[in-house]
């Protein structure tokens, strides 16, 4: 069972790569730094919103496996 879920999740992870994660205020800096010259002042934003991003659903996904398996060793065995 868990293999499967950490499949699934590497094989969402494939899916949104190439997300654009830019608040309005991120994305007028990003913008005005293009104008100047400079692309890669907006693509390691990019990539740090997303670490952010997916470091808090991590740390949800952790929690709740934790719980779920405290959770079933708890319960009584119908045997």
């Amino acid at each position: 069972m868990f293999k499967k879920i950490v499949s699934l999740l590497i094989l969402l992870g494939g899916f949104f790569y190439n997300l654009s994660a830019q608040c309005p205020m991120c994305k007028a800096s990003v913008e005005s730094s293009q104008a100047i010259g400079g692309k890669s002042v907006g693509m390691g934003l990019n990539a740090g919103i997303l670490l952010l991003l997916s470091s808090v659903y991590i740390i949800a996904f952790t929690v709740g496996i934790v719980w779920y398996r405290n959770y079933k060793r708890s319960l009584p065995a119908n045997a």
